[in-house]
């Protein structure tokens, strides 16, 4: 059994089709991105398998159509890190990483566990934001930001890890241990990770499987070496890929 089944899945806005009768799985211990130009519907799709927008479709979570869950369920097998955050609250940056354990607790008022103390310990390090748990979250930068949700999501511990541009605003540094840590989250067993990513290259060096989008649609879906080729990607970015990547290449020799 899939972790992940999509079936036919189309998300509308009024007469604008944004995802349009989409299929795909994901399996266990599996890394599958998502790309494609801007306005492909990649965001849109990724949004509604978390249950974020209204969707047309099927959506099974080991078996489990999803819209049967509870919240906190779901929560415990589904885990989101979007492209942006907006926070209106002087909460320090462990208080929000320690927001994703609640799924985890028995009830809204449960004194906290240690085994809920030593997650939110460990995704702070993870994600090198120990010196600043005690830090305001108002007063980060982007990068900062986006690494204390990510820390939240890891504390969470969900099965499956949904990525939307998971390095958005994040230095290269911290590009190279968010797929470093993923890499080491899919050790443990039944766990698997959907990604948007913009970068052909992080794709290419990273995903197991690569989803090709294109208006919506679903171009094709394969390994990086079946997908990431100059006659698709040509086709969908409506460029040379091949060359541009080359020429930014020669800039560094």
């Amino acid at each position: 059994m899939s972790m992940l089944e999509v079936r036919n899945l189309t998300v509308r806005f009024g007469n604008m089709v944004l995802v349009d009768d989409v299929s795909f799985t994901v399996e266990p211990g599996e890394r599958l991105m998502i790309v494609g130009p801007n306005g492909a519907g990649k965001s849109t799709l990724v949004s509604a398998v978390a249950q974020g927008v209204p969707y047309e479709g099927t959506v099974l979570l080991d078996g489990k159509d999803v819209r049967s869950f509870k919240p906190a369920e779901l929560a415990r097998r589904l885990g989101m890190l979007m492209q942006t955050h907006f926070v209106g609250y002087s909460f320090s940056v462990e208080e929000v990483v320690r927001l994703g354990r609640y799924a985890h607790a028995r009830n809204f008022l449960a004194a906290r566990s240690e085994g809920d103390n030593e997650k939110v310990a460990e995704a702070l390090a993870s994600t090198g934001l120990t010196d600043m748990a005690d830090q305001s979250v108002l007063t980060l930068s982007g990068g900062e930001l986006q690494r204390t949700f990510l820390a939240q999501v890891f504390a969470q511990d969900p099965n499956l890890l949904i990525l939307d541009e998971p390095t958005n605003h994040l230095d290269l540094v911290y590009q190279k241990r968010v797929f470093g840590l993923i890499n080491e989250w899919l050790g443990s067993p039944r766990r698997a990770v959907l990604a948007v990513v913009h970068d052909l290259s992080l794709a290419r060096a990273f995903a197991t499987r690569v989803m090709l989008m294109c208006h919506g649609r679903l171009v094709c879906i394969g390994t990086p070496e079946e997908t990431l080729v100059s006659e698709k990607l040509d086709a969908i970015y409506e460029m040379d890929v091949r060359g541009w990547m080359h020429d930014l290449l020669v800039c560094w020799q």
